[in-house]
C-alpha cells in the first residue's frame, strides 16, 4: 500500500509547530492543525484537512480535497465528496452515497463503507479489516493482517492482494478470512501472499485466484481457525 510522506513530514514538524497558532486556515479553505480534531460542516466545501492529534470529520454533504490524520480516526457523513482519505493510527468510516475521487488508507484501524459509495483509486489497510457495503472500487483492495469483506453487489475492479508480513513476528500469526459476497465482482487478480481463509458466495464472481483455494459459502461461514 501507499501512504503519502505527509504524516512523516507532520510528526518531525510538531516541535515547530507546536510553538505557532494550533489551528492555521488559508483563503483556500485549508485547515491544518497540530493538536485537536477537525469538523467539516453539512453541506459546505473545504481545501485540505490535515492535523496530528485529533479526529476528522465530515459531516453529510461536506467537501474537500486531501483529508489527512497521524494520530485520530476519520468519520465521513452521506454524501458526501473528498479527494482522498489517510491515516496512520485510526479507523475509517465511510457513510452512504459517498465520492472518493483516489485511495483510502490506514496503517492501525480498519476501514468500513457505506452503501452506494464509489473509491476512485485503492483502499488498503495494514493492520485493520476492510468491509465494503455495495460500493465500487475503481482500484485494488489490499491489507497485511487484517479481514476482508466485499458485501452483496460490491465491485472491486484491479483485484484484492493480502501481504506477507514483513519483520519478525512472534507467535502465531492470524489468518485473515476473505469473504467476497453474493452479487459481489472481484476483478482482476486475487493475490494472497500468506495463509488466509477465502469464501466466495456462489452467485459472485472473481478472477483469477493465486496462493489460496476459494471455499463456497451460501448463508453461514463456518468458525475460524483461530477461534
Amino acid at each position: 500500500m501507499r501512504l503519502s510522506l505527509l504524516a512523516l513530514a507532520l510528526a518531525l514538524a510538531l516541535p515547530v509547530a507546536q510553538a505557532h497558532d494550533d489551528d492555521v486556515r488559508d483563503r483556500g479553505g485549508d485547515i491544518s492543525r497540530v493538536n485537536g480534531g477537525i469538523t467539516a460542516d453539512a453541506g459546505q466545501q473545504y481545501g485540505d484537512l490535515d492535523t496530528v492529534n485529533g479526529g476528522v470529520t465530515l459531516r453529510d454533504g461536506a467537501q474537500a480535497r486531501t483529508v489527512e490524520t497521524v494520530n485520530g480516526g476519520i468519520k465521513v457523513g452521506d454524501d458526501a465528496r473528498v479527494r482522498s482519505l489517510e491515516t496512520v493510527n485510526g479507523g475509517i468510516g465511510i457513510g452512504q452515497r459517498v465520492q472518493v475521487e483516489a485511495d483510502v488508507e490506514t496503517v492501525n484501524g480498519g476501514i468500513r463503507t457505506g452503501f452506494n459509495s464509489r473509491i476512485g483509486g485503492d483502499v488498503g489497510t495494514v493492520n485493520g479489516g476492510i468491509t465494503l457495503k455495495q460500493t465500487q472500487v475503481g482500484g485494488r483492495v489490499s491489507t497485511v493482517s487484517g479481514d476482508i469483506t466485499v458485501g452483496n453487489g460490491s465491485v472491486v475492479r484491479r483485484g484484492i492482494l493480502v501481504e506477507k508480513p514483513r519483520g519478525i513476528s512472534f507467535g502465531r500469526l492470524r489468518v485473515p478470512r476473505i469473504v467476497i459476497g453474493p452479487n459481489a465482482v472481484v476483478e482482476g487478480e486475487l493475490r494472497f501472499e500468506r495463509e488466509v481463509e477465502l469464501f466466495v458466495h456462489p452467485k459472485a464472481r472473481i478472477g483469477k485466484v493465486v496462493g489460496a483455494t476459494a471455499r463456497s459459502y451460501t448463508d453461514t461461514l463456518p468458525p475460524r481457525k483461530d477461534d
